[in-house]
């Protein structure tokens, strides 16, 4: 984002701040998210990286009633080592509306994924967005209740231009669950068209997976503070229309085990089946058998601070890979009420 646009976001800031009209409350929240991701794939023959920076993300808004809200600010992140010579590396733009009424809850607009659609399984969308791509751009509504919720959301990832491909993502997902046992599913679409100009080779592609899940959670049946086991199926689906009339659609089966207690935490997910191509997903799932283990410590949690370690083992393709990963997360917020006395 250059100097014009941030000059923009600061002024709109300046301008919400000093409006007085009655009924209205001022917002504010602040989120910072340091991140350190050493990836060692070179057994498996994967891309190995280390992932280290940092992000902030300040929000300011109006709360114009019960039910909706305006809000305004930016997600800038820096990445440790940068050799760009910036005090910023990137920066996007927050700048969204949201009604929340009973159980409904509706967006639009560019905001934060962070607790809205940010649980997706990695077979499906890695978890390098949440580093690269913070916001979502676009629309969600979500449905929630005791013992049900669904999520639906539209991601524009690229509008069309005479060189530049029209992108977007949609999804859904849910969980239902009215005692020990649940259900729940996951789906997302990747639609990537031509440019206005077409470029030679370049067709019409369509790429998405699926993930449904029957499951128990025992939490409240053991002295953990957390365990569930859940089981189910994964498959994806491709099609490039001027290559193929048909979808590709390999399946295979999953499944989850997470517990927790205390400040420890350990989660085993298990692939078998066909080898995938999703390209939002995680390339491990490319491999037919897949297996990974998460060993976690979380030595700092006060308040809104929360500090955790991720050991990590991926066995595939006969190989061992491991990751070590530390996340900080601080979120404050705060509010004032600006209507006048009477």
């Amino acid at each position: 984002m250059n100097t014009k646009k941030l000059s923009f976001i600061i002024l709109s800031f300046l301008t919400i701040i000093n409006l007085k009209v009655k009924s209205q409350t001022i917002e504010a929240n602040l989120n910072y998210f340091g991140f350190m991701d050493n990836r060692e794939y070179a057994r498996s023959f994967r891309y190995s990286q280390t992932i280290f920076g940092n992000r902030i993300s300040p929000e300011v808004g109006l709360k114009l009633d019960s039910f909706n809200r305006f809000r305004i600010g930016f997600n800038a992140l820096y990445e440790f080592g940068s050799q760009k010579n910036t005090f910023i590396d990137k920066i996007d733009p927050v700048i969204y509306y949201e009604h929340e009424k009973n159980n409904w809850q509706f967006f639009i607009g560019s905001f934060p994924r962070l607790n809205l659609v940010d649980n997706y399984p990695r077979g499906l969308i890695r978890d390098t967005l949440n580093y690269y791509r913070p916001n979502i751009e676009g629309m969600l509504v979500k449905y929630q209740t005791k013992k049900f919720k669904e999520t639906v959301w539209l991601d524009w990832t690229s509008r069309q231009t005479a060189n530049d491909k029209e992108t977007f993502l949609f999804g859904f997902s849910g969980k239902y669950q009215p005692g020990i046992f649940f259900l729940s599913h996951y789906a997302f679409m990747f639609h990537n068209a031509g440019a206005g100009i077409p470029i030679p080779g370049d067709f019409l592609q369509d790429n998405g997976g699926l993930q449904a899940e029957i499951g128990m959670d025992l939490s409240r049946k053991t002295f953990l503070d957390s365990l569930t086991l859940s089981g189910g199926v994964m498959f994806s689906i491709e099609r490039t229309r001027a290559i193929s009339s048909s979808f590709d659609t390999p399946a295979g089966f999953v499944s989850n085990l997470y517990a927790s207690y205390r400040k420890f935490s350990v989660q085993n997910t298990f692939y078998a089946g066909e080898g995938h191509h999703i390209i939002y997903g995680d390339s491990f799932y490319t491999s037919k058998s897949y297996d990974r283990i998460d060993l976690g410590y979380t030595p700092i949690k006060y308040k809104n601070l929360e500090g955790k370690f991720v050991f990590s083992y991926h066995i595939v393709d006969g190989a061992l890979d491991n990751q070590q990963a530390f996340f900080l997360r601080y979120n404050i917020s705060g509010k004032k009420d600006i209507r006048k006395k009477q």
